[in-house]
C-alpha cells in the first residue's frame, strides 16, 4: 500500500520587492510531483475540484447539464457516473497530493471473462460493466481484475533534487545558469536583491494553484501575494 500524501509541502519563493511578483520557487519532489499530477487529472475532475463556480468559460455549463439531466435520457447509469467522476487511464490521478481525496467511480473496475480458464482467447476480452457478455464465448465477464501500479506511491520525478518553478509553472532542476537569465529578464542585477518567503501548502493552497494555473500566467504571484503586482514589471 502507498505511503499516505504528506498534508502540508514546504515551497521558497524568491520575491521581487520592487514588483511585487514572485520570480520563481524553490521547491523538491513532492511539489513537482503534485504539478505533473495536475496533468492526469480529467476534466470532469478539475471541474469537481474546483467546485464548479471557480472554473472559467462554459465547461462547468457542460458538467451542470450531464448533472442535472435525468436518467431517462441518459443510456446508462453507468455513462452519467463516469462523466461526472471521470477517471483518468493513469490511476496515479487519485493519489491526489494537495488536493481534496476523491471517490473514483463506481464503473472504473475492470472485469474478465468468467468462463473456462482454458479458452485463452477469452482473456483478450475486458469491460468495465460485470453484467456484459463475453463476445467469445457468451459467458459473464464478471471476474474483477486486480490494478497493480508499476511505481506504487513513488510519484513522476526522482527526489534528493532542487527544482526551480518559475512564476508561469516551468520546472526544471534549479541551476546557476537559468537564475541569472531569470534575473536578467526582469532586470535584477543580483539575486541578494530578491526577498525569501517560506509558504506551508496544504489542500486550500492545492486548490487555489490548481485554479489559478487555469486562468493565470503569473500563478505564485496571484495566490501568494496580496499586494500583487498589475500587469508587466
Amino acid at each position: 500500500m502507498a505511503a499516505p500524501s504528506p498534508t502540508t509541502v514546504s515551497l521558497k519563493l524568491l520575491i521581487a520587492p520592487k514588483s511585487q511578483r514572485v520570480l520563481y520557487a524553490e521547491a523538491g519532489k513532492d511539489f513537482v510531483d503534485f504539478l505533473f499530477n495536475i496533468m492526469s487529472l480529467p476534466v470532469g475532475t478539475v471541474v469537481r475540484l474546483l467546485n464548479k463556480q471557480e472554473t472559467v468559460g462554459c465547461i462547468r455549463n457542460i458538467y451542470e447539464s450531464i448533472e442535472n439531466l435525468g436518467s431517462s435520457y441518459m443510456l446508462s447509469k453507468a455513462n452519467k457516473d463516469i462523466l461526472l467522476n471521470a477517471q483518468g487511464f493513469n490511476f496515479a490521478a487519485y493519489e491526489l497530493l494537495l488536493l481534496p481525496s476523491i471517490q473514483p467511480p463506481a464503473y472504473t473496475n475492470l472485469y474478465r471473462c468468467s468462463g473456462n480458464a482454458g479458452q485463452v482467447n477469452c482473456r483478450m476480452y475486458m469491460t468495465n460493466n460485470p453484467g456484459t457478455r463475453c463476445p467469445q464465448c457468451s459467458n459473464l465477464m464478471n471476474i474483477s481484475f486486480t490494478f497493480v501500479p508499476s511505481k506504487l506511491g513513488e510519484g513522476f520525478v526522482k527526489g534528493a533534487v532542487t527544482y526551480m518553478i518559475t512564476d508561469d509553472l516551468v520546472a526544471r532542476p534549479i541551476a546557476t545558469s537559468s537564475i541569472v537569465t531569470l534575473l536578467n529578464k526582469y532586470k535584477i542585477k543580483d539575486v541578494g536583491d530578491l526577498e525569501e518567503k517560506v509558504i506551508d501548502l496544504g489542500v486550500n493552497e492545492g486548490v487555489k494553484l490548481l485554479n489559478a494555473s487555469m486562468q493565470s500566467k503569473t500563478v505564485f504571484t496571484d495566490v501568494f501575494l496580496e499586494n500583487k503586482a498589475r500587469g508587466s514589471p
